[in-house]
């Protein structure tokens, strides 16, 4: 009632309207005032918003306006009167404290609210709107401002959840870490224990560290959101305040700026364990296979033992949780998979078939096909859909002619690069046997170790991948060991295969 009293009132009289008149602009005025004003001047414009008109304006009677008056009656008039003297209605109505007329209008010069006197009479020039427009532009840029906040909160709870998991991820990979190296202390001799109380301290070092840090910054992210909650209720509660209140706080609120938080856990852990790991390896390796493999030799195996006795060993580091089992035809077949391509990850060169268990490189050229980040854009290809993080596993793969490189990789390999960076066995991420003409070579960090012995023309190679045990372990036709991988695996690993012009390589299903 109180606004709509306020647009009876005429601008330049200051009282209600008496026979009120819209100009082209569509400001109202008592119609004798109106004419009055343009005829004591030499130019015809709006006393409200200065519009200018180059010939005097017709005016025309606001027949609504002047019924919303008549209906209005003396009620509208006590009603306005009253709160002007103050009395008992005008209890909530702020008034001008030069002229003790309503605050109705906002100078956007002076940034404070100003009664119709004011405006005509100090504010003439200024630019003016009207008070509840006014309002409403500020909360339109209240509920920014509390946009932006929430939006703030939404990323801190994001950052909270990114890092929570983040550190339970940290915690997982040193537990597994600290089991990998219990097995293969378990599997040395007992003089070397001391040796593994002093590693296991320094990874009990490194996870209380690690995550004694991260969880500070989880606390101060915990903090921040805490704080920016209370900042969108203190600015859902200026909402509640009267007008000239509410417009100055408003213009006070400022969204508060944060420095960014590191949702990463120790983004170099596992640079600093692949100290212990390496030399861990290497000592596993020396143990159980080239101490394995100088007995064998000098106790004439290879003439003399039974075929039992020439069998590899299925493990080569001893996992508990998987036993050995007792012929090694049997015990790998125990741990058969099925394997599928995934197309998502092929590159164009490559062309799948037969239920995307073969692929082959065409040597036509690139087929066109949609773009995917899964995809190696550069690189002669593909992963299997299938990747494991845990247990054993036990696969064949059929390539056609030794062109071709087959492995292991962490799903992170990178795939839009040019050059041998993408290829599997080519970088720390990925683990592979090199078929070439001339030989075989074990590949991992873009190293190469030849294994003994050509690669025939047409071959069958076998793959077993211990993820408990840190051990990837490749057999030839014969199910002769060719070479053994050991390492702390810390992510799932997915079958992968860099495939030459050419060449087609095909996963063997079970049984076969």
């Amino acid at each position: 009632m109180e606004s709509q009293n306020h647009k009876m009132i005429c601008a330049i009289c200051l009282e209600r309207y008496k026979d009120p008149c819209t100009i082209p602009c569509g400001h109202n005025f008592c119609h004798s005032c109106i004419k009055s004003h343009w005829d004591s001047g030499t130019s015809y414009y709006c006393p409200m918003c200065k519009e200018e008109y180059h010939t005097k304006p017709t005016l025309r009677k606001n027949v609504d306006l002047c019924e919303l008056i008549e209906g209005a009656g003396s009620s509208g008039r006590s009603g306005v009167e009253g709160r002007a003297a103050g009395g008992e209605e005008g209890g909530d109505v702020e008034l001008c404290h030069r002229h003790g007329k309503p605050l109705v209008l906002f100078c956007n010069q002076e940034k404070m609210t100003v009664c119709y006197e004011c405006a005509v009479k100090q504010c003439d020039s200024h630019d003016k709107s009207m008070l509840d427009e006014e309002r409403h532009n500020q909360e339109l840029i209240l509920q920014g401002k509390e946009k932006e906040i929430e939006r703030l909160i939404e990323e801190t709870e994001r950052s909270f959840l990114n890092l929570s998991e983040n550190i339970s991820q940290a915690d997982v990979t040193l537990q597994q870490t600290s089991k990998w190296v219990n097995a293969k202390f378990q599997s040395l001799l007992k003089s070397l224990a001391e040796k593994q109380e002093v590693t296991e301290h320094f990874l009990e070092e490194q996870r209380q560290s690690t995550i004694t840090e991260a969880q500070e910054r989880l606390s101060e992210l915990e903090e921040r959101a805490r704080k920016l909650k209370e900042n969108k209720e203190q600015v859902s509660a200026l909402r509640e305040l009267p007008d000239t209140e509410l417009i100055k706080k408003s213009m006070l609120v400022t969204v508060p700026e944060y420095q960014h938080i590191c949702t990463e856990v120790s983004p170099s852990l596992q640079e600093r364990l692949s100290g212990v790991t390496e030399v861990l390896s290497k000592v596993s390796k020396l143990l159980h296979e080239d101490l394995e493999r100088a007995v064998g030799t000098a106790l004439g195996h290879d003439k003399q033992a039974s075929p039992q006795d020439k069998r590899p060993v299925l493990a080569v580091v001893p996992s508990p949780a998987a036993p050995f089992a007792p012929g090694l035809r049997e015990g790998l077949d125990s741990h058969r998979c099925s394997l599928t391509f995934d197309p998502r990850t092929a590159n164009g060169h490559l062309s799948l078939s037969h239920g995307n268990t073969r692929a082959e490189h065409l040597s036509s050229g690139p087929r066109e096909v949609p773009e995917d980040k899964a995809r190696f854009d550069h690189t002669w290809q593909v992963l299997c859909c299938q990747g494991f993080s845990q247990g054993m596993h036990y696969w064949e793969l059929e390539v056609s002619k030794p062109w071709a490189y087959v492995g292991v990789t962490y799903e992170s390999i990178p795939r839009k690069e040019k050059g041998k960076r993408c290829m599997v066995g080519m970088n720390d991420l990925s683990w592979s046997l090199q078929l070439d003409e001339r030989q075989l070579s074990a590949c991992h960090g873009g190293r190469q170790e030849p294994v003994s012995g050509p690669p025939p023309p047409h071959c069958r190679i076998g793959v077993l991948l211990d993820c408990d045990a840190g051990t990837l372990t490749f057999y030839g036709p014969d199910q002769s060991r060719l070479h053994a991988f050991h390492c702390a695996f810390t992510h799932p690993l997915y079958p992968a295969c860099w495939i030459g012009e050419g060449v087609s390589v095909s996963l063997c299903p079970p049984g076969t």
